[in-house]
């Protein structure tokens, strides 16, 4: 466990940077940097009088301005995290991903602070020939803005590395699923079904697959493999399985306490639920397991916790 330190987490209201800040918060300094745009305070508050909250976007130099602590680590989420956005807004991706993490750096150095955990994700691999997908797999050639702007913000990173002495843990998530989430299948599908307990419409074919990790899995692992990385390193996040939309679909539905739900599929781009969204997606977990992290939750009781978390959040 990381203790005794003083930490900013950016994006620390979102998803998963709100778990990770309520896991160090009793024993680390933090400060919690967000612009609330994805983010919600409510996901702070059963801890909120125990961390520093500072609103503010990282697209906005001025916003550094505002940190006044000297931080020993900085942990970075924020981003725009809506993969399927890039297809209509091509600017968001650009602006708050790679401008915002430059911003960061550039931050960093001037203060020098040199530890970085950095979240990024298994679009850059964009479609691989080689499934499970190793660290090491190339070239890397994201289909989306999104898989482009986390791809682009590695390179800087890097090179902050060897120019300035930051040091990284970068990590390439699966898709992280859980409680505080805002987006994302599960969340989808609860939502349509709400406003229509019947019928289910769902992106695609139905048979994409991909693995899920639960984001408590996610953080610890984040944690574990940070305290023993010791010069820099990407490390794929994910589990060994796959599961596939039909049966997330039929996840939801149970949990929802749902029967006779009539399925509708879209058919999409070569069954994909949108133009950018990689079909079949898992990562190898070698580097992960070999740092001596293994999972709690397979792929399916992922998804099956992350869908309870969801539905009784959503009440």
């Amino acid at each position: 466990m990381i203790k005794n330190k003083t930490i900013l987490i950016t994006g620390g209201a979102g998803f998963i940077g709100s778990i990770m800040a309520e896991t160090l918060f009793k024993e680390n300094k933090i400060t919690v940097l967000d612009n609330f745009s994805g983010g919600n305070l409510k996901n702070l508050s059963p801890f909120k009088d125990h961390v520093k909250i500072i609103e503010g976007d990282i697209r906005r130099e001025e916003t550094f301005e505002k940190l006044k602590d000297d931080f020993d680590l900085v942990i970075h989420f924020a981003a725009n995290s809506d993969v399927r956005s890039g297809s209509t807004d091509t600017k968001s991706d650009m602006e708050i991903n790679v401008i915002g993490t430059h911003n960061l750096l550039e931050y960093m150095r001037k203060r020098d602070v040199k530890d970085l955990i950095f979240s990024s994700t298994s679009t850059v691999y964009g479609e691989a020939s080689i499934i499970p997908t190793p660290e090491n797999y190339g070239p890397e050639l994201p289909i989306s803005l999104y898989g482009a702007s986390k791809l682009a913000n590695e390179g800087f990173i890097w090179s902050y590395f060897h120019y300035y002495g930051i040091k990284p843990t970068i990590f390439r998530f699966a898709n992280i699923v859980g409680r505080n989430s805002t987006h994302g299948v599960i969340h989808d599908f609860i939502i349509k079904l709400k406003k229509d307990p019947q019928n289910l419409e769902i992106l695609g074919d139905g048979r994409q697959e991909k693995s899920y990790m639960h984001v408590d899995d996610c953080v610890d692992a984040m944690i574990h493999i940070y305290e023993r990385n010791k010069s820099g390193d990407v490390v794929n996040l994910g589990n060994d399985q796959r599961t596939s939309v039909t049966r997330i679909a039929n996840v939801v539905v149970e949990k929802m306490g749902l029967k006779n739900v009539k399925f509708h599929y879209t058919g999409g781009i070569d069954g994909r639920g949108w133009a950018g969204d990689i079909k079949i997606a898992q990562l190898s977990i070698e580097k992960m397991k070999a740092y001596g992290w293994n999972n709690r939750y397979d792929s399916d009781q992922s998804v099956v916790r992350a869908t309870e978390e969801i539905v009784g959040q959503m009440k």
